[in-house]
């Protein structure tokens, strides 16, 4: 299947490699992010719903990332113009939606930088892969 040129299977392996990114990511700041966001660890629940949406979402994001980079033109595809891509797309895009949603919710800087950090690590996967792998 093919839709623009994208390469649907860098696009799948991009979302596997940032979902296991932020299964290590979060597996190391569990304790922090936890504290950050005011759950309780008693009262946490991981219902696994919450991997099929994180994932879906995640696949939507590569596809999304995928077409941009594509979008670079001609033998523009590479890992560094994609990671580059992705870092502006986080910016612009995830950074600031982060950061005005946190201060709406009365959330400190402390969550905005632990979520901002692994969804730069989560574009920045997805961007080398598709880099790689190519559009």
């Amino acid at each position: 299947m093919d839709f623009a040129g994208i390469n649907y299977f860098s696009v799948v392996l991009a979302a596997v490699a940032a979902f296991i990114f932020g299964a290590v990511y979060y597996g190391t700041l569990g304790k922090p992010w936890m504290k950050a966001a005011r759950i309780d660890p008693a009262e946490a629940k991981m219902s696994p719903m919450l991997f099929v949406v994180s994932f879906v979402s995640e696949l939507i994001m590569a596809w999304i990332l995928a077409g941009v980079i594509g979008h670079l033109g001609s033998g523009q595809v590479t890992i560094g113009n994609a990671i580059i891509s992705a870092a502006f797309l986080w910016l612009g895009l995830v950074a600031t939606t982060l950061a005005v949603n946190h201060r709406y919710q009365s959330f400190g800087w402390d969550l905005t930088i632990i979520d901002g950090l692994h969804w730069l690590g989560v574009m920045v996967t997805m961007g080398a892969v598709i880099g790689f792998m190519g559009v």
